[in-house]
This record gives C-alpha cells, sequence and structure tokens, in this order.
C-alpha cells in the first residue's frame, strides 16, 4: 500500500509539473505566482473535498454517497443567489472578497451543521434516515434557490450563473492563505481521527462493543466535513457533485484497505491529481472549451449508475 501512495504522490509531482510548465510563454517572474496560485487551490480543494467525502461515506456506511447530495453545494448557490437579489449585481460586486469569503464560509458551516443537527434529531440517531431526509431537504433548497433566481433581472442572473461554477482562472492569494489555514487543521485533525474512523465504519452496534462513542465520533466527523467542504466551495465555488464519488471509488481501487491510514492520504492525492490533471488538460489542449465541473458530472454521473447497478446485483 505505501508504494502505491508514493506512486500516487509522485504522479501529482508530475501533473503539478506539466500543469507549470506546458505552453508557458513570457516571463516566470509573472507565470510561477499566476500559475503556482491556481496549482495550489486545485491540491487544495481536491484534497478537502476527496477527504470530506471519504469521511461522509465512513460515517453514512454508503460508498455511493457525498456530502453534496445533502445539499451543501445547493445552499451555497442559494447564498449567492439570495444575496444578489437583495444586494443587485453592482453592490454584490463591490464586496470586498473577503467579507465574501467569510459570510460563504460561516454560513454554510453554521447551516450545515444546523441541518445536520435538526436532521440528525428527526432521524433519531439513524444515519440513513438522516442522509434520506438530508436528499429532500437538497431538493428543497434546489426549488427555493430556483424560485428566487426566476425573480432576478436576467442580467444580474447572469452573475448568479458566473459566480455558481467552480473557476480556478483567477484565484485571490488572500483567500487562498485563508482557505488554507482553515483547511489544513481540518485535514490534521481528520487524520487524527483515522483509528477512530475505522471503527466507526463498522457500524454502531460494534463501535459501541469496542469502547467507541458512535454519535460523538460521527458529530466531529459532519464538523470536519462542513469546514472542509464550506472553506472548499467559498474559494473556488461549487465542484461538481460526482468528483468526491469519482475520488472515492478510485481511491477504493488503488488501495483497496478500509484502514484510514491509508483511505485518507490515497483520497486526497488521487482528488489533487483529478483536478490538476483534468485542469491541465482543459487549460493547454482543450483552451478552456468547457469547465472542469461539466466534465466531471459527466464522468460521475455514469459511475453514480454503474456502482448503483452493481451494488444491485450484488
Amino acid at each position: 500500500m505505501a508504494r502505491r501512495l508514493i506512486w500516487l504522490a509522485l504522479a501529482l509531482a508530475l501533473a503539478c509539473l506539466l500543469y507549470m510548465t506546458v505552453n508557458a510563454r513570457g516571463s516566470w517572474s509573472f507565470l510561477l505566482p499566476f500559475r503556482g496560485q491556481k496549482l495550489a487551490a486545485l491540491v487544495l480543494v481536491g484534497a478537502s473535498l476527496s477527504v470530506a467525502t471519504v469521511l461522509f461515506q465512513t460515517i453514512t456506511e454508503n460508498r455511493i454517497l457525498t456530502p453534496s447530495i445533502i445539499g451543501f453545494d445547493q445552499l451555497f448557490i442559494m447564498i449567492q443567489t439570495v444575496l444578489i437579489f437583495m444586494m443587485g449585481s453592482a453592490d454584490y460586486a463591490g464586496l470586498s472578497a473577503l467579507l465574501l469569503f467569510a459570510v460563504n464560509v460561516g454560513l454554510m458551516s453554521l447551516l450545515g451543521l444546523v441541518l445536520f443537527t435538526l436532521l440528525r434529531r428527526g432521524a433519531r440517531g439513524e444515519m440513513m434516515r438522516l442522509v434520506l431526509t438530508g436528499i429532500i431537504f437538497g431538493v428543497f433548497l434546489r426549488s427555493a434557490t430556483n424560485f428566487v433566481q426566476r425573480l432576478i433581472d436576467p442580467t444580474e442572473f447572469s452573475v448568479v450563473t458566473t459566480v455558481t461554477y467552480a473557476r480556478f482562472n483567477t484565484v485571490d492569494a488572500l483567500l487562498l492563505v485563508l482557505t488554507t489555514v482553515v483547511t489544513l487543521p481540518a485535514l490534521w485533525a481528520a487524520w487524527r481521527m483515522r483509528s477512530r474512523l475505522d471503527v466507526l465504519g463498522l457500524g454502531d452496534q460494534i463501535a459501541l462493543g469496542l469502547g467507541e462513542a458512535p454519535r460523538r465520533g460521527q458529530s466531529i466527523a459532519l464538523v470536519l466535513i462542513c469546514v472542509l467542504v464550506a472553506s472548499a466551495t467559498a474559494l473556488v465555488g461549487p465542484m461538481a457533485a460526482f468528483f468526491g464519488l469519482i475520488v472515492s471509488a478510485l481511491a477504493h481501487v488503488i488501495t483497496p484497505t478500509e484502514r484510514h491510514a491509508i483511505l485518507l492520504p490515497c483520497a486526497a492525492l488521487t482528488g489533487a491529481v483529478v483536478l490538476v490533471g483534468g485542469q491541465t488538460l482543459l487549460e493547454r489542449v482543450m483552451g478552456l472549451a468547457t469547465p472542469i465541473s461539466v466534465v466531471v458530472e459527466a464522468v460521475g454521473g455514469a459511475l453514480f449508475l454503474f456502482l448503483l447497478l452493481k451494488r444491485r446485483r450484488a
């Protein structure tokens, strides 16, 4: 398993090298910081969303679920839509990037935790009932957002469309630093939980028998999920709902183990390789003909159906 992690790390290094050097024209004094900021954002977002997905799948005991299914992405889109609807696109554009980042991370983390708390109380501790209720709530958020978007002026709706797609073309250096400050401690906390996650993945009854409090462990994991997804989304916008599913499935194929000491770094490296490699192809080969989230949605949708049908046959 360790060799596979080393190969993944080498693949990430190669992808980063290609991203920084392919079609590099002009002064390196400009290219290095310009491409370097985008590269750092790609690696950070890929690792954050991948680890968050592994945590979510562990506590739900289901490999075809991601945090996006419960409505995290829709929560971000709704916040941006409501802000533009209330303030107008001109005032929205005048907001400082720091303030907007703080609002997005704060509201997404707070509302996400409140959502999970309310859903878990209604589900009476049953994680799958929580997920099903969350899916319904996500549909409600999507419907409410669509209703507000219909009330927005068409010219301002174009602004909503722009800010609700993942964008790596321009990354604010200050926001990148803030995201790093928020994300790295959360990733470290997830790594510290690796042994507890192994126990939680066995189910509530077995975890209780082994001396682990499932609800406490699940609560900590949910906090980490909220922080990781909120910070990554606030930095670049909502990624494709199936990104985490693709990375998690690849991680399980590359390192077929349930040990989170192996699975967490494998997922983080895989997510970074997928984003950096995919963005390199889109920017350098296809000329940004389509956002990376669109490609991920297409591949992820097919993978989701495959895993679902495979599970039914099993």
